[in-house]
């Protein structure tokens, strides 16, 4: 028996604004774009792992009214995920194209004391993300 990730879930205020962050800053490439009545599900991945993608989707995707207004409570809080971590062979160049989104920026590129060399920004939904290099 075997298991991987597939599909990681990241919920954002407006999958539109959170596009740029995601596709631009990141280079992440746009996989499936399905709308859903008034919402959407956006899937990104990147080519250095096919088989592992980002859904970005809004706090009333796919759930009640009242679980969506709890969500999107928690998402204005900067309180409904763990940081987000990413890897990047280029830190530096990767810190500079997340940075040009207008990206909040919580840490320039530095080395950590338990080994890493990161950085730190919040998506436009207030998302912890982090970057280490390979």
């Amino acid at each position: 028996m075997s298991i991987a990730v597939q599909y990681i879930n990241i919920t954002v205020h407006d999958v539109d604004a959170a596009l740029p962050f995601y596709r631009d800053g990141l280079g992440l490439e746009v996989l499936n774009d399905v709308p859903a009545g008034e919402h959407r599900w956006l899937t990104l991945g990147s080519p250095e792992q096919p088989d592992v993608a980002l859904v970005l989707s809004d706090p009333h995707a796919g759930r009640s009214k009242a679980d969506g207004d709890l969500v999107g409570e928690l998402l204005a809080k900067g309180t409904l995920l763990g940081p987000i971590i990413f890897r990047t062979d280029d830190l530096d160049s990767t810190f500079e194209k997340v940075r040009q989104t207008g990206a909040e920026v919580m840490q320039e590129p530095s080395d950590q004391p338990w080994g890493p060399r990161d950085c730190a920004f919040r998506d436009p939904s207030g998302n912890h993300v982090r970057i280490s290099q390979a």
